[in-house]
């Protein structure tokens, strides 16, 4: 009986939902998303936006329609939606041969959401709608209220749970099924991708950290090659120990500085010769301050090479070197072993893609890498905590009833017809929707101070806080803050109770998260393709510092730490609601199918591939399915209990024991895949290279692959002798 109080105290707080919020917050979307995917239509046609919808295209050299688009003026403001078809007709090997597996997984990540929430509706429309509306018992008088066709239309004791519960064991297990073919399909699709690119000179490589410091030679360097060379005697070739580079970072930036200046006043300079009317002085003065600019370029290449001299080099050195091994087992032995009994030396790893390496944070000491990621991790979590602001004034907003009691002046929005509707609906989701956009930015910047060694573990960290930051406010804290904003000091005190809280909060927000769900697919994802803040700032470029220049496309890499957490974000709203709110489930199909096909189009013109992990970004997104799973089932042990089920809820515990054995399977099964390199797949790489004679070849890239960016041939000025060797 505790649990039926609770509901009916909550229900009877809990205002009722009106349909006409979500009709005016589908409305405004849909008309928003028209108007903008009309504007990137008009736009793509434009040969100036080239460098914006056509990045990466013109980055390979490739076809570039606007550029050959002879039609009229009239005929570019015709909006063309051919680039809907083509990114259909888009397959999984054409995306992994052109972007990689980790692009791969953003895509199949889409169709995952499209292929379980397609079963999904088809029973929470087919069976659970019908059975909820059909109930004896009404939540609400008004006829307008999606509670109707919710489980909170079920009256308490009803054996019509039952078939609720059919459904959730329906679920969870075609969920269970469908993970598991996925981590099975990616799993083979990573050993065939390391197979493809077992050229990578990261095969041969492993990156040593905390090297010991040698009191004979007060170097580091020196015992590297000593070390290996005595444990490692087969397979050892050479070693790429690693220098404080700021200072000659600092040289060479001047040096560029100077060497574009110089050329700057060069083109000045002849095309003041070719206008009639300027005088011989002004020609002298440009000559003279060239010929100053180039003696105080010379200097600096003085200074260069003998910052880059040996003796200079070694009272710089760091504790961190690359090891290039001649063999991809030799390497993957060293790399999964411990070098030393005490672990904290010779610390080893593989070493990242060369493009993928973050120089500066290999300078950052070893020991000092904990407390570097327990600073990012405190930081993170005061923004989540200070992010519960905004997130519940959104939430005023969206209950109205509660928004007239703090604020009485609000009651004068009932005097315009559909004003309401418009700002319950559409308001709320619009403000929580701009406010999460920082979210991202601020989360990889913070990433970037936690001293990984690569782009792809920063990105990968940056997701796992974005996620874990979407659960936590946008989730939890808008169930909390706009159903039970009264009774969260209880749900913090009485733990036990819980799921009871959690599942009278979820069925009282299926409209919020409805009208959050239009917003972010149509509205989010029409920005996402349109990209109007490079379009303001490529207009600004054409009419001011850029005008005349050669424009170089605005080339990004592919944010996974931006999409996939929202991603994960919807599949977790998803599973909670396919059993208490079925009619949300076809908001969710539309917004999973154009995200596919808005991204595939991304993917294939816009964002380029700076990296490529071989699909280590999957466990994550496997993890963060797994939480939505134990989340809907915690949803609904609760929801039972309020409807006096309890023997319901007794029963969805198997479920919850089965999803937690899946996912420790899991990482049995499909993790070591993910987390090392197996020697016998390094092997085989070694015996297929050996067959076709690029053992050699791949062995000496990886020779050079690991030269530190201060040490490499300049390009500032390609006469002055900075490719020279280094002097002793």
């Amino acid at each position: 009986m505790r649990f039926l109080d609770l509901g009916s105290s909550v229900y009877s707080y809990v205002s009722v939902v009106n349909s006409g919020s979500i009709y005016a917050s589908a409305a405004i979307n849909f008309g928003v998303a028209v108007f903008l995917l009309w504007l990137f239509a008009i736009f793509k046609r434009l040969p100036c936006n080239a460098t914006i919808y056509y990045a990466r295209a013109i980055n390979l050299n490739h076809h570039v329609p606007p550029y050959h688009d002879h039609s009229s003026c009239l005929l570019k403001l015709v909006p063309s939606v051919h680039w809907i078809p083509h990114a259909l007709h888009v397959t999984d090997n054409q995306i992994l041969e052109e972007n990689g597996l980790d692009a791969l997984i953003l895509i199949r990540l889409f169709k995952f959401g499209i292929n379980l929430f397609v079963v999904c509706s088809v029973i929470g429309l087919c069976v659970l709608l019908p059975l909820n509306y059909c109930s004896n018992e009404r939540s609400s008088d008004d006829p307008q209220s999606m509670d109707h066709f919710t489980i909170s239309n079920i009256s308490g004791g009803s054996n019509r749970l039952w078939v609720h519960y059919s459904c959730l064991c329906f679920i969870t297990l075609y969920g269970v099924y469908l993970m598991h073919k996925e981590y099975k399909h990616i799993t083979v699709k990573r050993v065939q991708q390391l197979r493809l690119l077992r050229h990578q000179p990261s095969q041969f490589t492993v990156l040593v950290r905390n090297i010991p410091f040698c009191d004979e030679h007060k170097a580091h360097g020196c015992c590297v090659d000593h070390f290996f060379s005595k444990y490692h005697p087969h397979t050892y070739r050479s070693c790429q120990i690693l220098y404080e580079g700021k200072d000659l970072e600092d040289l060479l930036n001047q040096a560029k500085k100077l060497s574009d200046k110089i050329e700057t006043l060069r083109l000045r300079a002849l095309t003041k010769k070719h206008v009639s009317g300027s005088s011989l002085s002004q020609a002298f003065n440009d000559d003279t301050k060239i010929e100053r600019l180039e003696e105080k370029l010379q200097e600096l290449h003085h200074k260069i090479r003998q910052t880059r001299g040996k003796k200079m080099l070694e009272e710089k050195d760091m504790p961190v070197a690359f090891i290039t091994f001649s063999s991809r087992r030799g390497a993957t032995l060293v790399a999964q072993s411990q070098q030393h009994s005490n672990p904290l030396f010779w610390t080893t790893e593989m070493a990242p893609e060369p493009r993928d390496v973050l120089w500066r944070s290999l300078a950052i000491p070893y020991k000092r890498l904990p407390l570097y990621k327990i600073t990012v991790l405190v930081a993170a979590s005061l923004l989540t905590i200070f992010f519960a602001i905004p997130v519940t004034a959104v939430q005023g907003i969206a209950k109205f009833e509660k928004l007239k009691k703090w604020f009485p002046p609000a009651m004068a929005v009932q005097l315009i017809p559909g004003l309401r509707s418009t700002i319950t609906g559409y308001l709320p989701s619009v403000i929580l929707t701009g406010c999460i956009y920082v979210v991202p930015f601020a989360m990889i910047g913070m990433a970037k101070l936690a001293g990984y060694v690569s782009r792809s573990r920063k990105d990968i960290k940056a997701c796992n806080m974005v996620f874990y930051f979407l659960v936590g406010n946008v989730f939890f804290l808008s169930l909390l803050s706009g159903s039970l904003l009264d009774q969260i000091g209880k749900s913090f005190s009485q733990p036990k109770d819980f799921p009871s809280h959690l599942a009278s909060a979820v069925s009282a927000q299926a409209d919020f998260f409805m009208t959050y769900i239009l917003t972010s697919g149509l509205t989010g994802f029409s920005l996402e393709i349109l990209q109007p803040g490079l379009l303001v700032l490529n207009c600004i470029k054409l009419h001011t510092w850029g005008r005349g220049k050669n424009k170089n496309p605005y080339l990004y890499s592919l944010p996974y730490y931006r999409i996939i957490p929202f991603i994960c974000l919807f599949i977790l709203i998803g599973m909670v609601y396919a059993v208490v709110a079925p009619l949300l489930l076809p908001f969710l199909i539309g917004y999973f199918a154009l995200g596919y096909v808005v991204f595939i189009h991304q993917i294939q013109e816009v964002y380029k591939t700076t990296y490529e992990t071989c699909g280590q970004y999957w466990p994550y997104i496997h993890h963060y399915i797994v939480i939505a799973l134990v989340i809907m089932q915690i949803t609904m042990i609760g929801l039972f209990g309020m409807k006096a089920k309890p023997s319901a809820s007794f029963a969805t515990i198997p479920l919850l024991i089965v999803t937690l054995l899946f996912n420790e399977y899991c990482k049995m099964r499909f993790l070591p895949t993910f987390d090392n390199y197996s020697v016998q797949d390094a092997a085989k790489n070694d015996e297929l290279d050996e067959q076709n004679g690029l053992m050699e070849s791949n062995y000496q890239k990886a020779l050079d692959a690991y030269c530190p960016p201060c040490l490499r041939p300049a390009s500032v000025n390609e006469e002055s002798s900075l490719a020279e060797p280094l002097i002793l």
